[in-house]
């Protein structure tokens, strides 16, 4: 049952509750909880993880009594499942973290928090190269063209919020997220003052983490099981947390850089990728330059 996912409804006592406990400690992967308001069935929630010791619990409220408490739970949940994830913020969500960094890079920096000699590590990934299965990214110049007279800034922008000219595909989603954080990272890193640095570095294959909850359907129940079967190509969270570690004894000469496995891998020692779309100027000041916009912080306000 560990693939299975769970709605059980009327979950904040009674055989609601006990049902969702029962699945949980059965193995089922996610569960969805519902009940009347949604400050109960957090809390009953709460409980059932604690209880069982499974982060596995989604609340949501639902008023069975109500077409329009129906209808709203309904719509929350397809937007759960293959379509497009919106942030209150009008953002994709995987492209939401980057804007999150971006701030809460620039008010380190404003509140002179960071170490002179600070090392910046953003996570990125693999299928930012471009050239692992499954994940394309998409051709910002050519949206740009296209859609939006030649700005790339708004084409970037667009991906960041999934606008009307952008086809939602997940994997594609998450290509274009993890490539717009090199970019970003880029462009930061020509704004920090010397002695800093940042970089983004993927932690290569490690699939017995979350990360995979948005991947598509044949990524997740497919592909992904079956690299946990072939040597090498996948490591433990612990093993991949090291990369990251190890990107913060990095000089300030390669700053800025995308460190990632070696090109046709997708995991293993990493490097500096030399492909040309990271090293894209335009591209990485119109990333810098969108998040800016959806996020709006620019560090160009703080520095002194």
């Amino acid at each position: 049952m560990d693939n299975k996912i769970a709605l059980v409804t009327g979950a904040t006592s009674g055989l609601g509750y006990a049902a969702a406990r029962a699945l949980a400690e059965d193995g089922w992967r996610d569960i969805f909880v519902t009940g009347r308001s949604i400050a109960g069935i957090q809390e009953s929630a709460t409980q059932l993880a604690a209880e069982t010791k499974r982060q596995i619990f989604t609340p949501l409220e639902l008023e069975l009594d109500e077409p329009s408490s129906v209808q709203s739970t309904l719509e929350n949940l397809v937007k759960r499942g293959s379509k497009r994830m919106l942030t209150a913020a009008g953002v994709e969500a995987s492209q939401a973290p980057l804007i999150g960094h971006h701030q809460l890079v620039v008010g380190l920096l404003h509140a002179d928090l960071l170490s002179p000699m600070v090392r910046i590590v953003i996570s990125g990934a693999e299928p930012a190269r471009g050239d692992v299965p499954l994940f394309s990214f998409t051709d910002v110049a050519a949206l740009a063209a296209k859609n939006h007279k030649g700005d790339r800034t708004a084409a970037v922008e667009a991906l960041l919020r999934n606008g009307p000219n952008v086809k939602y595909a997940p994997n594609q989603a998450y290509a274009d997220a993890k490539l717009i954080i090199a970019w970003w990272t880029a462009a930061l890193a020509r704004r920090l003052p010397p002695g800093m640095a940042a970089y983004a570095v993927s932690p290569g294959s490690a699939p017995s983490t979350k990360v995979v909850r948005n991947a598509s359907p044949v990524l997740r129940w497919v592909m992904i099981p079956l690299l946990k079967f072939i040597p090498g190509m996948t490591m433990t969270p612990e093993t991949a947390a090291r990369l990251y570690l190890q990107a913060c004894e990095f000089k300030t000469d390669v700053s800025g850089q995308f460190f990632a496995s070696a090109p046709g891998k997708v995991t293993g020692p990493i490097e500096a990728m030399r492909h040309p779309h990271f090293h894209d100027r335009t591209n990485q000041e119109a990333a810098w330059q969108a998040v800016v916009k959806v996020s709006g912080v620019d560090l160009s306000d703080y520095q002194r």
